[in-house]
């Protein structure tokens, strides 16, 4: 099949498409014959593009910044200052749902995203998406009812998604490929910085002042990169300069909506939510055989295969202009396959690590929520160092990157191995902070390293979706990983606390919400209690350590006689 689909491709790409120039078809024929006949090799030494220099380069970078570190503080902001809000909304039952309304929106858009930028021009779709991000922002500022908070974050997280899917792209077009691994590593420690301030800074918040300013303050920030984007971003970014028949230059005399996969986009937003939608409330608002997550995976599944046919068949057999918003190209590159499912594998650890461990920090061993964001530096910390000595190794020393990855993956498991094994006591080991740095350790080298791959793996005019896919599966693995360690962690934890407490919920939101009611009870029934949850935030963070384990035949699938050097 793989050998036929070869063939299909080289013959859809014999035939071009009647909206292109002559020059710029036969360009890109060469170039997709050579990529299936040699993927994966570097790109060009040659410049394709006219990089920004000066303070353009510096404005555009500063705009690229800001962005990814925004949409990254909202992911973990709020969740030190979910009392606050529901103290003053109520509806703490509905309180998840304000973390994975945001998560829904943020996972849908990915590809679509990144394939309309295509389409439209990277600054037109870049400025939406931050408008978008703004005007929801102030929505949820505004929201008088918890139901209000969870529509209006879904529909903030649709542009946080955006933003950061055109962020992840634009990074490797802002500079030459020999300056990806330094550059990568300088983004990288401002979405550490993100994640390290987001529990401290929602903390900090809600203890001083409303919660209301976690979302106010995004407005102000993020109007800095929708004016630079709109002065300084040329309208044709990144192949800005490039006559039209230019191999990099966009088709020209081709219709823009004639180009959109309408199909493949309903497809892959319908089977994202489906799956994430699932996988979010299995074990918590319903059972995992319960009607809504049996019907939700099914029609996913359903959904998910229909767009592979779909994808296929429009790869192979194009009759229109139309461009597939994920091309079969990557399911028949085994190289690519393996970066894109080593992002998956990576989102658990490297997402639900700030999730679960803060909340051990609360619940087990009384701290506050900021106390606690404070504490996951180890790990947070950790994740800037991993991406600048993979960046380091990889970029200066030439370490092929498939070796850096299999060590990343290898500390991952140590780490969490480690985690997995703290003692169960009342006070807090010191050793949790080593196990902290080495797990982040893992996922900042794997995290930088899989994103500078992606280039090299994939066809240029992939590159975009290709990156987009990644930060999709990035954030649908995390939700699958935390459903299925939540369901672990619940399960070892509820008939133990029955037979503390008698019949009650045992779950890791009721954990949350009932810290403080757990110091009412007597000495040594909080002890009991604490203990049992140590315990199952133990078996959580064992869920984590598989998840990092199978990153490692993931990256295997990038081996090949002569690696591949960034």
């Amino acid at each position: 099949m793989a050998q036929e689909d070869r063939e299909a491709l080289r013959s859809a790409d014999s035939r071009g498409k009647s909206s292109m120039s002559d020059s710029n078809s036969d360009a890109r024929q060469a170039e997709q014959e050579k990529g299936l006949e040699d993927v994966g090799e570097s790109p060009p030494s040659e410049p394709r593009f006219n990089y920004p220099q000066g303070a353009q380069f510096w404005l555009l970078s500063s705009c690229i910044a800001l962005m990814m570190f925004m949409t990254n503080l909202e992911i973990p902001v709020i969740t030190t200052a979910l009392v606050a809000i529901t103290d003053d909304l109520g509806g703490f039952e509905d309180a998840g749902w304000t973390i994975a309304s945001y998560l829904l929106g943020y996972v849908s858009v990915s590809v679509i995203s990144a394939k309309l930028s295509d389409i439209f021009s990277r600054k037109l779709v870049f400025m939406v998406t931050i408008a978008i991000f703004i005007i929801f922002s102030a929505a949820c500022a505004a929201a008088q009812t918890i139901i209000q908070l969870i529509v209006f974050r879904a529909f903030q997280g649709v542009g946080g998604g955006g933003c950061f899917a055109l962020c992840n792209i634009m990074v490797i077009e802002i500079v030459p490929a020999e300056q990806y691994p330094q550059y990568v590593s300088n983004i990288a420690i401002v979405n550490a910085l993100a994640l390290v301030l987001g529990p401290i800074l929602g903390g900090v918040i809600s203890a001083n002042t409303t919660w209301r300013w976690i979302f106010i303050i995004n407005i102000p920030i993020a109007l800095t990169p929708f004016v630079i984007a709109w002065f300084v971003m040329p309208n044709d970014f990144p192949y800005q300069g490039l006559p039209p028949g230019h191999p990099s230059a966009k088709p020209v005399g081709s219709s823009k909506l004639g180009r959109i996969d309408f199909p493949g986009t309903i497809l892959i937003l319908l089977a994202t939510l489906g799956i994430t939608s699932a996988f979010e409330q299995a074990g918590r608002s319903f059972p995992w055989r319960s009607a809504y997550v049996i019907s939700l995976l099914t029609i996913s599944g359903i959904l998910w295969i229909l767009l592979l046919l779909w994808e296929r068949r429009i790869t192979l057999y194009p009759k229109t202009e139309r461009e597939p918003v994920l091309p079969w190209r990557f399911f028949i590159n085994r190289e690519m396959m393996g970066v894109l499912l080593n992002f998956f594998f990576l989102g658990g650890p490297t997402i639900n690590t700030m999730f679960i461990i803060p909340l051990r920090f609360q619940v087990v061993y009384q701290t506050s929520g900021l106390t606690a964001g404070i504490r996951l530096l180890p790990f947070t910390g950790a994740l800037p160092v991993g991406a600048f000595v993979a960046s380091l190794l990889a970029g200066r020393l030439k370490v092929p990157a498939i070796f850096l990855i299999l060590s990343g993956s290898i500390l991952q498991v140590i780490g969490f191995a480690l985690l997995s094994t703290i003692p169960t006591t009342l006070s807090v080991p010191s050793e949790i902070y080593g196990y902290e740095f080495i797990s982040g350790m893992g996922c900042g080298i794997n995290y930088a390293l899989l994103f500078i791959l992606i280039p090299h793996v994939s066809e240029s005019i992939d590159h975009a979706v290709g990156m987009g896919a990644a930060g999709q599966l990035r954030m649908i693995g995390s939700t699958v990983v935390l459903a299925i360690s939540t369901s672990i962690f619940n399960s070892h934890i509820r008939p133990r606390m029955e037979d503390i407490l008698g019949s009650m919920p045992a779950s890791s939101e009721w954990a949350l919400s009932s810290s403080e009611a757990i110091g009412l009870l007597p000495q040594q029934v909080q002890g009991d209690i604490r203990q049992v949850l140590a315990e199952g935030f133990n078996w959580q963070i064992l869920t984590l350590c598989i998840s990092a384990a199978l990153q490692i035949p993931a990256a295997l699938m990038i081996l090949r006689k002569q690696n591949i050097k960034v």
